[in-house]
């Protein structure tokens, strides 16, 4: 048994997405504010029966409580001739909801019975529950609520004075009377889904089936005894090995954590057997000798004592004995301690308390700690069995939930820590049976933690902007294993390609793919000292050439991400496909496979050259592409303006920075050969030997002088490249405009 799906409605920024989890590790990516956090959360509040306390109204879609606020309306000015609805059916559309679908097979059946929707339920079928967050007794509230809405009403009048500013009593509508009264009037209720009505998503959006009218809700938990579910939250404080508090550290340390496993699991007075007995009769003698050495010593004390009469006649005398409990032996500081030198011997070894060894490290040692604590308690490894039973079932599935995990670990450790979380969630005797299934799932910022897994584990939140005034944005999900088809090619590229450069493209703003060493160098100095609003943008830079970025057209346009694509005209002759200089009128052809076959998805050079702006954008418009463009200049003061056509970005550059290639003193490498060759005699010819030393000088090379000698405000970006950027720009403020409408969603989603 395991979860095959979850669908969230009316979950703050999440208001119909279906989170697919894989059969071990599922890692929810994606970028800020894109609800990630809002889908763990929905999780763990809705699952957890403790956390069903913490769900608060501004965990409700935020759009939905304009239309809980109508029903409140309708019920205050209800009367005999305008009966109110006091049924369920018309809260459901904006209640907050999620439907856990669940794979089974024959051998699950009888944990399961209570969950199958007709007896014709066939294995082969998922079975699904709701849980919904809805009001207990929809008459109490409507008389509550009404009630209290009128003695409202009729106070406000008399407490208020026309010199003074009007005063409004609570409540003023149902939002309101629910921030106070939410956890009385509502709760968790299931209900069992049909497998039959369970719909694909389309376009992101889930389709979650409408519960059939008047539904009756389960009258028990459906995941008791099925679902053993445990959190690592989000640690978002600070530790230092001076500090006393250790609610500041984020995790617990070690040696609590091992007090608490000693105490569960370990702890030999807890219904003994006989491999404890050694234990227990070694504290027994410690404690005797100790009771003797208590008695001798107190004996002047207590004489004292007694020469003050007391005790007297009636007074009970004092005795002193020790209690020794096994677990004391590890309440202290110093009890976990870590061998500054391993190799030394015990007598000569030099140890430190464990909150002096390195942050990073403690961490991850407690967060290792506490999955090993999840799985032991999980299966009822040692006393924890006889505390709760030999024969207590053991849950068919474990959920451990992990919310960003990276928060203290430095990159090193959080590849670590990600490698290695499954295994030591699987590692026991008792997990090699195929009946019992862990499912882990994580929530990250971290591209290093991205970066260690297969695609088929990745879940992109995506972003998507209001449809309307008065709509917030919301979200939708992509399961990243769906996302290339049968294009088993396209797959393997993307997949190594990302993973062997960069993983943070799965929670930036936007992305820019170039073409070589020198622009990926240069554009972020264009950027810093061109574009101030595009700085302050999380922009992921992939330097990528012409002829593969087309491989990325698939990922690009799922994750929805707004992609500026850098790339070269890469002009060649139509017969033998030799490499040329850009001109018009030749019939010529360019290289680009990335201009050819994607965008503008056009092939004579010509028709490229005369591409308008349109024609340079993806039909979603989330991608452009941007490559050399005619440039209009006077070669000489005293000459015409004439055209020239850039073969690529560094003569574009030159072409761009006329006087200041020609001015530049010392130049070495490329940059040398492309001032020689703005001392020819005409354009053409300065042209022409430009594109012959392409072949032989470095690119990397010149980006970087120019970057140590160049002031920054005086470098020019070439104009293709300055109108991709300002188009990147602008998008990104339009995305920024639409999420602008709504407010903050109930935190980061």
């Amino acid at each position: 048994m395991k979860i095959a799906f979850v669908e969230i409605q009316n979950f703050r920024k999440l208001r119909s997405c279906r989170v697919e989890i894989a059969f071990q590790e599922t890692i929810l990516v994606g970028a800020n504010n894109s609800g990630k956090t809002s889908a763990m959360d929905s999780m763990i509040l809705f699952l957890k029966k403790d956390r069903r306390k913490d769900i608060t109204t501004t965990d409700f879609t935020l759009s939905n409580w304009a239309h809980i606020n109508q029903i409140g309306t309708q019920w205050t000015t209800a009367d005999d001739d305008n009966t109110p609805d006091l049924t369920l059916d018309q809260w459901l559309p904006f209640l907050p909801s999620i439907d856990i679908w669940l794979d089974a097979n024959d051998a699950d059946i009888h944990h399961l019975i209570h969950l199958l929707p007709t007896l014709a339920w066939e294995p082969k079928q998922k079975l699904g529950v709701r849980l919904v967050f809805a009001p207990k007794d929809i008459e109490k509230l409507y008389k509550e609520f009404r009630e209290a809405y009128r003695s409202a009403r009729d106070t406000e009048p008399s407490a208020s004075s026309e010199d003074e500013r009007k005063l409004s009593l609570w409540p003023e509508t149902m939002r309101d009377f629910l921030d106070r009264e939410l956890h009385r009037h509502c709760e968790v209720k299931a209900y069992i889904l049909d497998p039959d009505k369970c719909e694909e998503p389309d376009n992101g959006l889930a389709k979650p089936q409408p519960l059939p009218a008047n539904s009756e809700p389960m009258d028990k938990e459906p995941y008791d005894g099925l679902i053993k579910i445990d959190v690592i939250s989000a640690q978002r404080g600070f530790s230092d090995p001076k500090t006393e508090d250790e609610s500041h550290s984020g995790f617990e340390s070690l040696s609590k954590q091992l007090r608490q496993y000693f105490t569960k699991h370990l702890d030999p007075s807890d219904s003994p057997n006989a491999s404890d007995i050694d234990a227990l009769q070694a504290i027994e003698t410690a404690k005797a000798i100790f009771d003797e050495k208590l008695k001798i010593s107190f004996v002047p004390a207590i004489g004292e004592l007694e020469g003050l009469n007391y005790p007297g006649f009636s007074d009970p005398s004092i005795s002193l004995t020790s209690n020794i409990r096994t677990v004391d032996v590890l309440d202290h500081k110093t009890a976990v301690q870590f061998n500054v030198i391993p190799e030394c011997d015990e007598g000569t070894a030099l140890l430190l308390p464990e909150q002096y060894n390195g942050l990073g490290y403690q961490n991850l040692i407690s967060m290792v700690f506490k999955l090993m604590r999840f799985r032991d308690a999980w299966i009822r490894v040692g006393k924890a069995a006889k505390k709760q039973g030999d024969d207590t079932i053991i849950e068919p599935l474990h959920i451990v939930l992990i919310e960003e995990p990276e928060a203290h670990l430095h990159a090193q450790v959080q590849q670590v820590f990600i490698k290695k979380a499954y295994q030591l969630l699987r590692n026991h005797e008792k997990l090699t049976e195929g009946q019992l299934n862990t499912q882990m799932i994580v929530s990250t910022h971290s591209s290093h933690i991205a970066h260690e897994l297969d695609f088929t584990c990745l879940r992109y939140f995506r972003r998507e902007p209001a449809n309307q005034r008065g709509e917030i944005p919301l979200a939708t999900v992509v399961n990243l294993s769906n996302t290339f088809g049968d294009d088993t090619e396209t797959s393997k590229f993307a997949t190594r390609y990302i993973q062997s450069t960069h993983c943070d493209l799965f929670f930036a703003d936007a992305v820019i793919l170039v073409e070589g060493s020198a622009e990926r160098m240069l554009l972020p100095h264009f950027i810093r000292h061109k574009f101030p609003k595009l700085d302050q943008s999380y922009i992921s830079l992939l330097e990528i050439g012409g002829s593969h970025a087309h491989r990325l057209k698939p990922l690009l346009e799922t994750l929805g991400l707004l992609s500026l694509v850098i790339t070269d005209l890469d002009s060649i002759e139509e017969a033998d496909s030799k490499k040329v200089i850009p001109e018009r009128g030749k019939k010529f052809r360019t290289g680009n496979t990335t201009l050819k076959e994607w965008i503008p998805k056009k092939e004579g050079l010509d028709e490229i050259l005369d591409c308008q702006d349109d024609d340079k954008q993806s039909e979603s418009q989330q991608i452009r592409v941007a490559y050399q463009c005619p440039i209009q200049l006077k070669y000489k003061d005293d000459s015409d303006e004439e055209e020239v056509i850039p073969y690529t970005f560094e003569d574009s550059l030159a072409w761009s920075n006329l006087q200041l290639f020609r001015d530049y003193q010392d130049p070495k490498g490329l940059l040398k050969k492309l001032k020689t060759a703005l001392g020819e005699e005409t354009l053409s010819e300065a042209s022409k030997k430009m594109f012959d030393s392409f072949d032989t000088g470095s690119k990397a090379e010149m980006a970087l002088e120019l970057l140590y000698l160049t002031e920054p405000s005086k470098l020019e970006p070439p104009v293709y490249i300055s109108d991709g950027l300002k188009w990147l720009e602008d998008k990104l403020a339009e995305k920024e405009q639409d999420f602008s409408t709504g407010t903050n969603d109930g935190g980061e989603g």
